[in-house]
């Protein structure tokens, strides 16, 4: 700072020539004090905007860092947020391919069920074609009249035996009236 605020610092030490050839003439000591006093102050006033600049150069600094750091903190964070998306999207597949899977589940399942009904009713279906079949008609027609005349014999036999019984009881009921009859008389 060889020039400050208007005069150069050489001024203030170097002599005023004088006009006109006359002697050169010794700065007065008030101007000096004054001059003095103008550059301790243009010094302080330099040592605070120095000061002042390095507060702001650090705050600037301090500032950067802050900067740099969030910018790492915002590229974590959207790295973080990728991943939970991708997360999230893996885990929407797999649900979406357990309930696919859990659908064909059923859906098998319920296949297998029905066609064990039909096979079931298909196995009816011969069983019932088998006892009904117009050829077996004639078999079945004699079974029925074999059948028929075996329980017209059983019924006449147990009609036979019933009817025996019933006159046995008969019989039984006229010997105790007799006897009755007879005790009667002896009594009298």
């Amino acid at each position: 700072m060889s020039q400050l605020t208007g005069f150069n610092v050489e001024d203030m030490v170097n002599v005023t020539p004088l006009k006109g050839g006359e002697e050169t003439q010794e700065p007065k000591v008030e101007e000096l004090i004054a001059k003095l006093r103008r550059l301790q102050q243009v010094q302080t006033e330099a040592y605070q905007l120095r000061g002042i600049s390095k507060e702001k150069e650090e705050l600037c600094r301090k500032l950067q860092f802050q900067c740099e750091e969030s910018e790492q903190d915002s590229a974590r964070q959207f790295k973080h947020n990728k991943k939970s998306e991708e997360l999230l999207e893996q885990y929407r597949c797999e649900i979406q391919e357990f309930k696919l899977k859990h659908r064909k589940q059923r859906l098998f399942f319920c296949r297998l069920k029905f066609e064990n009904q039909l096979h079931q009713l298909i196995e009816q279906h011969k069983n019932l074609h088998s006892i009904f079949a117009p050829e077996r008609l004639p078999d079945e027609l004699e079974s029925v009249e074999n059948t028929k005349s075996q329980l017209i014999s059983a019924e006449q036999l147990k009609l036979a035996q019933l009817h025996r019984l019933s006159e046995e009881l008969e019989d039984v009921r006229k010997q105790k009236q007799l006897g009755a009859t007879t005790a009667e008389t002896q009594d009298q």
